[in-house]
């Protein structure tokens, strides 16, 4: 790897790149151009779906959408991303799947939420593109919803459906028609994110508070390169096995656990140590927060390897790939930051907060130690933390121009 391998945000081109293409294709410009952040977690994995703590920030990495009306009840979605690939549905509560799922069945499910929630909708024109890499534990995924749902509402008249509500139907879409039985986590990042700001989120109350970061730190994320294989079906089995814990020890959620509660619940080795997972890494984030705000980013740092420590141990979502990056970034950043795996899981990135000074150790240390297991360097994003999904009116003049 070298350093052009660090790859920095531009969100313009993409911008325009769809407002172009949606004249293109349509013959008008777009009325509505939205956008809606990736997310990277600092702290807190896997407790969102037990109404736990997290610790997000959305970052300044965007799908974009533009939009347009129709009149017919038809939605004509082009995805510029996926070599130009095209859908075409039926505006419904209860669409079909897309033979093969993808991008489509997303962007199907996503607005089937909104049937009922907007009735002014009679279908709508939909252009789509973005740089929330994909497969990398970013929450591409999320992006997408949060866009979608911010351009339905604009190009709907209804200005009452907050980041939360938002973030509750894009949750939605994944559990119900995407198939993954996911927490509220990203999409809430995605929807309500701060410039500048961690976002501390309490998953069961909606309750988010911002945390600003330490002045003088990057964001550094590095792709393990390592896709991430059968992570639906392996999200939900965790999902359940933290039920089957929460329920050994007569709780609604684990949220609501001790670990002294646990210990005693007589559970199986497994499920003990998913539960053990969660109930200790709902108190790294209180923790991590609290040391965030106080500027101490070597509490931080201690509390980052300790949740990757727990990942790989108790949870077992970590792959050597990625437990060989956080180590690299670990031994750089020393007790100046930290470093952990950021995602569902099963490959993808690893997030690392760093004095700016270290951050080309960092990489050198990724371009001298690292391949994945076909060979491939890391792929390095240098970050902020950016604001939340947004949708706004196109400007004409732009796109023509």
């Amino acid at each position: 790897m070298t350093t052009s391998s660090i790859d920095f945000p531009s969100s313009a081109p993409t911008a325009l790149a769809v407002q172009r293409a949606y004249l293109e294709r349509h013959g008008v410009a777009p009325t509505v151009l939205a956008r809606a952040p990736g997310r990277v977690n600092l702290i807190g994995e896997h407790t969102d779906y037990n109404d736990g703590f997290v610790l997000p920030l959305a970052i300044d990495r965007d799908t974009w959408v533009a939009a347009g009306p129709r009149d017919d009840g038809q939605v004509d979605a082009l995805a510029l991303d996926e070599q130009q690939a095209e859908d075409r549905f039926a505006l419904s509560a209860t669409p079909p799947h897309f033979p093969g799922g993808g991008w489509r069945d997303h962007v199907r499910g996503t607005l089937a939420q909104l049937v009922e929630e907007l009735p002014s909708l009679s279908g709508m024109n939909l252009v789509i593109a973005g740089d929330v890499p994909m497969g990398a534990g970013l929450s591409s995924s999320a992006s997408l919803a949060l866009a979608l749902l911010r351009a339905a509402q604009r190009l709907g008249g209804d200005a009452t459906l907050d980041g939360k509500r938002l973030a509750r139907l894009a949750q939605q879409a994944e559990n119900r028609f995407v198939g993954c039985q996911c927490g509220i986590m990203d999409q809430l990042a995605s929807a309500e994110g701060r410039a500048g700001h961690a976002l501390l989120i309490d998953c069961r109350s909606l309750d988010t508070e911002p945390v600003p970061l330490p002045a003088g730190t990057a964001l550094l994320i590095a792709h393990s390169r390592v896709r991430r294989g059968l992570v639906d079906s392996a999200y939900n089995e965790r999902r359940r096995q933290c039920e089957a814990a929460a329920a050994g020890a007569g709780a609604k959620a684990l949220r609501d656990v001790t670990l002294a509660q646990l210990e005693a619940a007589g559970l199986d080795d497994k499920t003990f140590r998913r539960g053990r997972h969660i109930v200790t890494e709902n108190e790294r984030v209180i923790a991590a927060t609290r040391a965030l705000r106080e500027g101490d980013v070597r509490r931080l740092g201690e509390l980052m390897k300790a949740s990757h420590a727990s990942m790989r141990d108790d949870f077992e979502i970590t792959v050597p790939a990625v437990d060989q990056l956080a180590a690299l970034l670990q031994d750089v950043i020393g007790e100046a930051g930290g470093a952990r795996m950021t995602g569902g899981g099963f490959g993808g990135c690893v997030v690392a907060l760093l004095p700016q000074a270290l951050v080309p150790a960092a990489v050198k240390a990724l371009e001298d130690g690292y391949r994945s297991p076909e060979g491939e360097p890391a792929l390095v994003y240098l970050c902020e933390a950016g604001p939340g999904a947004r949708a706004e009116a196109a400007a004409a003049a732009t796109v023509a121009g």
